[in-house]
């Protein structure tokens, strides 16, 4: 008897009204008149919250052999470590404080390959952020330089 229960509900469900209910338009609720496009001042100067360095400090690794390598370069110059083409376009710190962070945007390539392995910004402080995926490799920045932070 109990197998048979939802079976005689059915009817009374079959039978049971439906109403749909229109929504009001837009143009009849206030909503419409409340939204406001914000307005920006494009012409205010934003500054930076860094400053550019001329180079940076890399550290590269060979995870088959264990060799761990530093090594300094220039922004705009390009360097092989092993198999990888790596460029520096730039290197950033926060403003005033070379030893606090680093962020360099870096291209690495592949020798054998035409496309980049890595193209973007690395993190001296989270490295994992941003990283190289090779399945040899790995290249992460320690620091960047500064002719003014050497000079002093």
């Amino acid at each position: 008897m109990n197998k048979l229960l939802p079976l005689l509900l059915l009817p009374a469900l079959a039978s049971a009204q439906i109403t749909v209910e229109t929504l009001p338009s837009i143009e009849e609720t206030t909503l419409g008149s409340a939204l406001e496009v914000p307005t920006f001042d494009f012409d205010t100067e934003r500054s930076a919250h860094s400053d550019l360095g001329t180079g940076a400090i890399l550290r590269g690794l060979d995870r088959i052999t264990g060799a761990v390598n530093n090594f300094g370069m220039f922004v705009g110059e390009t360097l092989e470590f092993e198999r990888l083409e790596i460029t520096l376009e730039a290197c950033r710190y926060p403003v005033g404080d070379i030893n606090a962070d680093a962020f360099a945007l870096l291209k690495i390539r592949d020798i054998r390959n035409e496309e980049p392995s890595f193209y973007g910004w690395m993190f001296a402080s989270s490295p994992a952020l941003s990283a190289l995926d090779h399945p040899r490799y790995d290249v992460w920045v320690l620091t960047c330089e500064s002719e003014s932070a050497s000079s002093e």
